[in-house]
């Protein structure tokens, strides 16, 4: 649930304008338009299925063509044994593999052609389109009855001398409450691209309208747009709103911050937009089972920004901002912090504590449940091994004061150990794998100096469990292990 997941878009002029780095969210990016988060089911045979991708995969020694992995769902939860891996240049796919594309730079599902299997919308945000060297792309891949088997369309960019990094931000949900998905795509502008009643393979779609959050867009300089989009009902009223994550107007550099745009009947509302606390990896959720969705945040850096001034957070490690919905939007919010209540550890420096989040029902009571991650966690003199977090719901909110659990690779039944680098929790996910109504966790991490793995814990019914649990990485997912392919670092959600 974004996300924030690191991925170097590796070309020169990136490096040049960014010091060598620029990174893109995956937004968790809902497909429900209900505050109960659901799950991709892309074989339609009720089980959740997993998306996540490899973006920075080599693909036919391409570097950072990109791959994306399905690991569907089984009785048993997800492994390598039952999934699909697709690039640019498996057979239906539009498309090369070349360098720098990023295919499966971001991720998400919806059921867009309305024949009950879902889909899954797929960006490609560094692809190369005429003279443009990063102008993006779209891809929709068909589910079936055999899930994802490449059958794909293109989805093309209405406006791609205004922007670059086409679907860099995705995120799907019913925004008009008519019952069809819609698509919100993102690109390094402010403006967002709403498709509204689905797609068909033939490439036809419904209406494309556009909103413009007050967010910053990109320059020569500095090509932000949004940071992540994660759609959620926060006022209960059957449509789905969006959060935009992004960093605000006022200044040349901007400070991150977050929006609310309502969902109406004619689409997504740029005039209704409210301002939330800031972070840069959102969820959307009913934590205290009041039938309004729950925005949460989280914002890994050490200091808080707001207010044109840089304000040391008294929580050094990182921050959970929880803004609770109500009939009219979003309304009181609170904070969780690595010092709040019992939760495990303390706030150090570093730490990145809400990296990355995600929601979802695991014990089945009707309160969502909140994993929090805290990838560059150290765990007894070993840096950046990585921490996660499950913090429970209830009818006051997320409980930080009992049933509160916590994992990293050195906990006893994970597979793997605690490893310098391992970023475990560089991803998060909750969903139902195992078809039993409850919420399974999935973790990411960059295992093996940034080839990536992918980590199961399942539910027993009431919390997570490390029985069942398994891993595998990013070779047994037909991932090319050259360079560092990221994989798990985006998960559809």
């Amino acid at each position: 649930m974004h996300t924030h997941s690191r991925l170097v878009l590796a070309t020169a002029t990136a490096a040049a304008l960014t010091g060598g780095l620029l990174t893109f969210a995956a937004s968790p990016a809902t497909a429900a338009d209900s505050v109960t988060v659901a799950k991709a089911d892309f074989n339609g045979d009720g089980y959740g299925d997993i998306a996540t991708s490899a973006a920075t995969a080599y693909v036919s020694n391409r570097k950072n063509a990109g791959q994306v992995v399905v690991a569907y769902g089984t009785a048993t939860g997800v492994s390598s044994a039952k999934r699909t891996t697709l690039s640019q240049n498996s057979t239906g796919v539009p498309g090369t593999a070349e360098a720098e594309d990023m295919f499966g730079g971001d991720l998400a599902y919806a059921d867009f052609n309305g024949d009950h299997y879902d889909d899954l919308a797929v960006g490609s945000p560094g692809e190369k389109v005429g003279t443009d060297a990063n102008g993006g792309s779209l891809t929709i891949l068909w589910g079936s009855p055999t899930g994802l088997t490449g059958k794909s369309t293109g989805v093309s960019d209405p406006a791609a001398s205004s922007h670059d990094y086409w679907g860099k931000n995705l995120a799907a949900g019913d925004f008009d409450g008519d019952g069809k998905a819609d698509l919100v795509v993102g690109s390094s502008a402010a403006t967002l691209y709403l498709y509204r009643g689905g797609f068909t393979t033939a490439g036809a779609h419904g209406s494309r309208t556009t909103v413009k959050p007050p967010i910053q867009s990109g320059t020569n300089d500095y090509p932000y747009g949004p940071l992540n989009l994660t759609a959620g009902d926060v006022n209960g009223d059957g449509r789905t709103d969006l959060v935009v994550d992004g960093y605000e107007t006022r200044t040349r550099y901007g400070w991150n911050t977050n929006y609310w745009l309502p969902g109406t009947t004619s689409g997504l509302s740029g005039a209704s937009a409210k301002t939330l606390k800031a972070g840069i990896v959102t969820a959307v959720g009913d934590v205290n089972g009041d039938h309004f969705g729950d925005i949460v945040s989280g914002a890994d850096w050490d200091t808080t920004l707001g207010d044109g001034t840089s304000v040391p957070d008294s929580a050094t490690g990182g921050k959970v901002n929880i803004t609770y919905g109500s009939a009219s939007g979003p309304a009181a919010t609170t904070g969780i912090t690595q010092n709040t209540g019992n939760v495990p550890g303390a706030s150090e420096k570093g730490d990145a504590f809400g990296w990355e989040l995600d929601l979802g029902d695991i014990n089945g009571d009707g309160y969502q449940d909140l994993v929090v991650s805290s990838p560059q966690e150290d765990i007894d003199g070993v840096s950046d091994t990585g921490n996660v977090t499950v913090l429970y719901g209830s009818a006051s909110g997320v409980d930080t004061a009992s049933g509160i659990q916590a994992f990293s690779q050195g906990t006893a039944g994970v597979p793997g150990g605690d490893e310098t680098g391992d970023l475990f929790g560089a991803e998060v996910k909750l969903d139902d794998v195992t078809g039993d109504g409850r919420a399974d966790l999935v973790i990411g991490s960059y295992e093996n100096g940034g080839d990536g793995a992918l980590t199961y814990l399942p539910s027993d019914g009431k919390k997570i469990t490390t029985s069942g649990a398994r891993a595998f990485g990013a070779d047994s997912a037909g991932v090319s292990t050259s360079g560092a392919p990221q994989f798990t670092a985006v998960m559809a959600d």
